[in-house]
């Protein structure tokens, strides 16, 4: 019987159950609820980095996204917020779009 004990997406115990098998699931709290988020965000930075194809690459953003929805939701914010907050430090301090690689600066009176 494999154990998972980690956060699933909301429909994961449906599917289970349409498929025959049976599972045991927790609600969790706020507290273990962000931190699972937390760990799962991570968990979906692996799967997108080890993504073989396209198609999988673009399935692994997603659940990034999503986690991240997730999160600020839990975080007491809303995704416009999210969003607003996003465009306002890319139009302050620009995105990542350049490709810019900083290697080093040389600080007055180095």
């Amino acid at each position: 019987m494999p154990v998972y004990n980690k956060l699933v997406r909301d429909r994961i115990p449906e599917m289970i159950e349409k498929s025959g098998d049976s599972y045991q699931t927790r609600i969790l709290d706020e507290t273990a609820y962000i931190k699972a988020l937390e760990e799962k965000a991570f968990e979906e930075l692996k799967e997108y980095q080890g993504a073989a194809d396209a198609e999988d690459v673009l399935e692994e953003l997603v659940d990034l996204i999503e986690v991240i929805h997730a999160l600020t939701e839990a975080r007491g914010f809303t995704v416009d917020e999210l969003e607003s907050v996003r465009k306002s430090k890319a139009e302050k301090r620009g995105a990542f779009s350049e490709r810019v690689f900083l290697i080093d600066v040389k600080v007055n009176g180095d």
